[in-house]
């Protein structure tokens, strides 16, 4: 079981997907297992996966190793970034030879970062051919994705082009669970699987099959389905093709 560690008593809780809040977590701490990557314990807290390794001092290809503790606190997403720009707004006011960079800098770093929130376009395809039992929501019951019916043994498909970051079951709640980034905006995840058929570092194509439907971590088969989008779930009705 996985923990998140505080400056008060540690508490010892498993994290449920359906359950769990929908906002980053940004207390605590959390000591990586043997077999996690840095893109399912992001996912985990639902942070973006490059925040949370600047956040650590960690650089691409993001490798972490067992025992390694990550640091949640105080780390809103993006507050890295506004920390720069207020210091060197204040540099600026100290001292007129800081004005003309900072006149020129800041409009180049809301540049970048609107790059990264627009939306980006793609062409996204439904994981599998069951009907929605269960929609989107963050109200009082969370529900971070859409819940799909089907039978055990049925196909579970990439729902876009990537690679795979996470096929494992080492986050609670998710069972045999497969992460794909599709690009530094998206990623998606597929969960309660009762078989997993491709492995992490693997590239994928849009309807290529990657698992099969069961009901590891569920109580019935189906498929859970997540769109991520810099780190946010977002609903995935709102991408996938009308049927």
């Amino acid at each position: 079981m996985i923990s998140v560690t505080s400056c008060g008593p540690t508490r010892y809780e498993p994290i449920r997907n359906v359950y769990r809040p929908a906002a980053p977590i940004t207390q605590g701490s959390h000591k990586v297992r043997p077999g996690e990557t840095l893109y399912a314990i992001a996912w985990r807290y639902n942070w973006d996966h490059e925040q949370l390794a600047r956040a650590n001092g960690i650089s691409a290809p993001y490798r972490i190793y067992p025992g390694q503790i990550l640091s949640l606190e105080n780390k809103v997403p993006g507050g890295v970034r506004q920390s720069t720009q207020s210091s060197a707004g204040s540099k600026g006011k100290s001292s007129s030879r800081y004005k003309k960079p900072v006149t020129h800098t800041k409009p180049v770093q809301e540049k970048v970062a609107n790059q990264r929130h627009k939306k980006v376009d793609m062409s996204w395809s439904w994981p599998t051919k069951g009907p929605v039992i269960e929609t989107f929501s963050l109200g009082k019951r969370v529900n971070k994705g859409i819940d799909l019916a089907g039978k055990r043994g049925e196909p579970v498909f990439s729902a876009a082009d990537g690679k795979v970051v996470y096929s494992g079951t080492g986050l609670i709640g998710y069972g045999n669970l497969i992460i794909i980034k599709h690009s530094e905006v998206y990623l998606s995840a597929y969960a309660h699987n009762s078989r997993l058929l491709v492995k992490e570092g693997q590239t994928t194509k849009a309807g290529q099959k990657i698992a099969e439907i069961g009901s590891s971590g569920a109580n019935r088969d189906k498929l859970h389905f997540e769109i991520r989008r810099n780190g946010k779930p977002v609903n995935p009705l709102q991408y996938l093709p009308s049927r």
